[in-house]
């Protein structure tokens, strides 16, 4: 069992047209550099799918100390207002799948 103290990993995958993907992830990256000076913050990488064909063309992996710094972190105003702000400014709706994980298996090379 965990705790909010624990690392955890955050998780967002995005559905979103192919016209879109470079100005938002243009977008977030601006977003991300607000999170990189929060407490608790350890790394984030943006994910693009190399098929459009993918039903998710964008997944976000960021690890945080812990669950508090990741809440503390996202309920920060600025951010949730350039957040709504990126999602709104596409030619169709970004549909995000947001969720905070904890690592159950890990397999690495030998």
């Amino acid at each position: 069992m965990t705790t909010d103290s624990s690392p955890v990993t955050f998780i967002n995958v995005f559905e979103i047209a192919a016209e879109d993907l470079d100005a938002f992830v243009e977008q977030w990256e601006r977003r991300a550099r607000l999170m990189r000076d929060k407490p608790g913050f350890l790394d984030s990488r943006m994910h693009r799918a190399r098929s459009s064909d993918s039903r998710f063309q964008l997944v976000n992996v960021s690890h945080w100390e812990s669950q508090e710094a990741w809440e503390a972190a996202t309920a920060d105003p600025g951010f949730a207002a350039r957040t709504r702000a990126a999602r709104e400014q596409t030619s169709r709706p970004v549909t995000p799948n947001p969720a905070v994980y904890d690592v159950v298996v890990e397999v690495t090379a030998p």
